[in-house]
């Protein structure tokens, strides 16, 4: 009898005999198999591998883990590798680096500190440990660097293209990761639009020691506890992002009609606040019950559409109502004549966006070869909002894949909304590494 996936996960006694099953490898297209002290994915591709390591700092296990790790990847090099730590890793980060730069061959390194992790179709949300994925790009011109707050202080149109020395023709996006505490996202976000919009920038924002506004970024040999790390993809190899908010939307679209800074007046020429409260007493009763305080508000962010669909929506907090006034507010600075369309929130709304999202992926897709990923998924999201482990990756891996899965639970994702990149909070950010 072939064990569950659950025995592995959970430590029964199947995992303490097992060395390779051959049964597994035919059930399962990603698998936990125990060796010396740690877990590999063993993703059944030829370009992408993710492991997990869940134990401590244990210099000869890292270094037969990786090896082993490495060797199973079935593809003649690596071309990048992303790594991510729990922050008990903290004093022996840099020491991590170089042993997975020699063991598992890694020219180039990219990651950050995280309290849970994400590794081929599982998400380990206690004691998380280490995840490493292992890339082999084809034709990829990959270039990597590191940035502070006082650049994006400094920044002015053409900065950015001059200080990494890619210009926004020679790469086609961007893969980040950002220390929260020492770096204004928003303003270098805004200004890194500038700079290289349309492209898609992905990423996340890094978790860590909380009490100690802690996190670490990692570069090759290098750590950081502030700034950003960014990858850009150029040459043969493209990203495709796919942010999925996590609402789904109710009611009918409208236009703004009188805004005010974060305020809105007006929608449709009657006061704000009527039309949010019509749009809610329209849901039938069970809807109204999940809805209450789960409600949002959509702003297109590109208008030259016919109509509007999933994904067409920028979705930012409702942070207050006026009855009496008509107003709302909004965490947003709406503009007038925009399209908006109120959003709901909840398990069920994020599955249902998530899976239309990754249909329209699977399709955008076609015969193009899909050589990996990263999923950066908000710290409210995982067993908190699901009830259940793995929801996000298990559902990427069954519609996308096979393929190799690293990542992390965030404190904000990083993703494109039409034409622009946004901060988003209670989402999941897939970056996908495709054959341009």
């Amino acid at each position: 009898m072939v064990p569950s996936l659950c025995d592995f996960i959970s430590g029964s006694s199947w995992l303490e005999k097992l060395t390779v099953c051959p049964a597994l490898l035919q059930e399962w297209t990603s698998v936990y198999i125990w060796g010396r002290g740690g877990y590999f994915s063993g993703v059944l591709n030829d370009y992408a591998i993710a492991g997990h390591w869940p134990g401590d700092f244990q210099e000869t296990g890292l270094q037969q883990w990786a090896e082993n790790l490495r060797r199973r990847l079935r593809a003649p090099a690596v071309s990048l590798g992303l790594v991510f730590m729990a922050p008990r890793f903290f004093p022996y980060a840099q020491q991590v680096l170089e042993i997975l730069r020699v063991h598992a061959r890694i020219p180039l390194l990219v990651g950050c500190s995280s309290q849970s992790l994400i590794v081929g179709s599982f998400e380990v949300e206690q004691d998380a440990g280490l995840a490493l994925g292992l890339y082999w790009l084809p034709g990829a011109q990959l270039e990597a660097f590191h940035f502070t707050q006082a650049q994006v202080e400094a920044s002015r149109p053409g900065y950015w293209g001059l200080q990494n020395g890619v210009p926004a023709n020679q790469t086609n996006g961007w893969l980040v990761f950002i220390d929260p505490f020492h770096l204004d996202s928003e303003a270098w976000l805004r200004t890194w639009n500038e700079a290289y919009a349309p492209l898609p920038v992905m990423g996340g924002l890094a978790s860590g020691d909380f009490s100690e506004q802690l996190t670490q970024l990692y570069l090759n040999g290098d750590l950081f506890e502030e700034g950003g790390v960014a990858i850009s993809f150029g040459g043969q190899v493209k990203l495709l992002g796919m942010i999925s908010q996590g609402c789904t939307p109710i009611g009918e679209t409208w236009t703004l009609t009188k805004v005010e800074q974060n305020i809105i007046h007006e929608i449709g020429n009657r006061p704000a606040y009527d039309v949010l409260a019509e749009t809610f007493n329209q849901l039938p009763p069970e809807e109204q019950q999940k809805a209450r305080g789960n409600l949002f508000i959509g702003l297109v962010v590109n208008e030259y559409r016919d109509e509007f669909q999933r994904g067409d929506f920028l979705v930012r907090n409702l942070i207050g109502v006026d009855p009496r006034s008509g107003c709302i507010a909004v965490w947003a600075l709406p503009r007038l004549g925009q399209t908006v369309q109120f959003q709901r929130r909840s398990a069920a709304a994020a599955t249902e966006d998530l899976h239309q999202l990754l249909t329209r992926v699977r399709q955008q897709l076609a015969h193009a070869t899909l050589y990996g990923g990263c999923l950066c998924c908000c710290n409210g999201r995982g067993q908190n909002l699901f009830g259940h482990r793995h929801h996000d990756a298990q559902m990427i891996q069954q519609q996308l894949g096979p393929m190799g899965l690293a990542g992390f639970f965030c404190n904000g994702e990083i993703g494109p909304v039409g034409p622009k990149n946004f901060l988003h909070g209670f989402t999941a950010s897939l970056a996908l590494f495709v054959q341009k």
